[in-house]
């Protein structure tokens, strides 16, 4: 059930999906709107199982791989969410912990606007989520604080938050990108 903060983004999240695939599953027009109280559908139905796909569907569903070609991003130009003092650490399942100061500048990793701004994906703290184009996501978590708003345009390299604390208690960003609603590896994305 759709909770009063939930966004489809959000949701998607939170259940490893493609907000494209939910939307699609729950009959959600393409402003993707949802409403408190609403019930969505996590699965496809038996009938969508059996309706065509469109092209851009199928793409949607293509395999996946940890280390996708940057030419699917055109366009976009990364930078590290954050200032460095030590390598990132990988984390199962996609992400990478970057360590830090509290309070030290959280930047958006490349432009695009924000979908999601809050704390309750559990997990995750106070996280940020920034859509690229129209299969790209990027996650921030752990933010002492957000300087955006859901529905902000971000620029690469724009201050997005600060640096909080994640588990276990340690300044850390834990920074996250997903393709089609799946974590991928981040560091191709990045400069060396």
């Amino acid at each position: 059930m759709v909770l009063p903060k939930d966004t489809l983004y959000s949701i998607a999240w939170r259940f490893n999906l493609d907000y494209h695939d939910l939307a699609r599953w729950n009959n959600i027009g393409p402003d993707f709107r949802i409403t408190a109280g609403q019930t969505l559908t996590l699965i496809p139905s038996t009938r969508a199982a059996n309706v065509p796909k469109a092209p851009a569907a199928a793409h949607a569903t293509a395999p996946r791989t940890n280390n996708p070609p940057l030419s699917n991003s055109p366009g976009l130009s990364w930078v590290w969410p954050t200032d460095r003092y030590a390598p990132p650490q990988p984390v199962s399942g996609g992400g990478i912990l970057i360590a830090g100061r509290v309070g030290q500048d959280v930047r958006a990793a490349s432009s695009g606007r924000v979908v999601y701004n809050g704390s309750g994906i559990r997990g995750y703290g106070n996280l940020i989520i920034i859509k690229h184009g129209e299969n790209l996501l990027s996650a921030y978590a752990h933010n002492r604080e957000s300087m955006v708003h859901e529905g902000e345009e971000v620029a690469t390299g724009q201050v997005i938050g600060h640096m909080g604390e994640g588990a276990p208690a340690k300044p850390v960003l834990y920074f996250e990108i997903r393709r089609n609603g799946k974590p991928i590896d981040p560091l191709p994305f990045l400069p060396k």
